[in-house]
């Protein structure tokens, strides 16, 4: 149901580049080449491997393009971060046919290194780390998610609401079950406006009660 509702929403020129690109790993996979004498490859099989690199150099020149722009827009302030990642997330960049293709390349790097150092497509693929890590390190929270090595904060706009626009500034995340742990142990947090208060000082002076805060 999840693959139905996601086919849905890509759009069809997208749809047709994914099957365009598993057709590529599919050529490639080990199978008609196996047994083959090593760096020796038939003709159509370089050319599956040259039409990798160069399907592949088009893909990342236009991620190439894009991120060093969302990149300083996003650096602007968290808001622009999460506006900007809800755009990225709609184009070719955001889209699966980057994860995708780089599981791919190691998964085929792994199974006939000599093909995929014949086809030349990963060191394309490596100039696009840089551009990578200097937008995931823009993300509200990336140091939460590194030290706790939960998960690397990629390009997901959905995962950011973008509540806080301060400027240069750390904004902690705090998940609705980090907000109901903590007033289990006898915290006293609220969230208004999506900004979490601790409130704890003012509930031993208010008089309305815990029940009206």
């Amino acid at each position: 149901m999840d693959h139905e509702h996601y086919s849905k929403e890509r759009s069809a020129s997208l749809d047709l580049l994914l099957r365009f690109q598993r057709l590529l790993v599919s050529k490639l996979y080990p199978g008609d080449c196996v047994g083959q004498v090593p760096n020796t490859y038939s003709p159509d099989l370089l050319g599956v491997g040259s039409l990798l690199k160069k399907y592949t150099a088009l893909l990342c020149t236009h991620i190439g393009d894009i991120l060093p722009v969302a990149t300083s827009i996003a650096s602007t302030s968290h808001r622009h971060f999460a506006e900007v990642s809800r755009v990225v997330d709609g184009d070719l960049t955001g889209s699966i046919l980057l994860p995708e293709l780089v599981v791919s390349v190691v998964l085929l790097l792994s199974k006939n290194a000599g093909l995929m150092q014949e086809a030349g497509a990963i060191p394309l693929l490596a100039g696009l780390l840089e551009h990578l890590d200097r937008f995931n390190h823009l993300a509200p929270g990336k140091e939460r998610d590194d030290n706790e090595d939960l998960a690397w904060p990629g390009i997901m706009g959905s995962f950011f609401t973008g509540q806080s626009c301060r400027n240069n500034e750390e904004v902690t995340l705090i998940r609705k079950a980090d907000l109901e742990n903590h007033n289990k142990d006898g915290g006293f947090w609220t969230v208004i406006d999506g900004k979490v208060y601790d409130i704890k000082d003012f509930q031993t002076q208010s008089l309305t009660g815990s029940g009206i805060l």
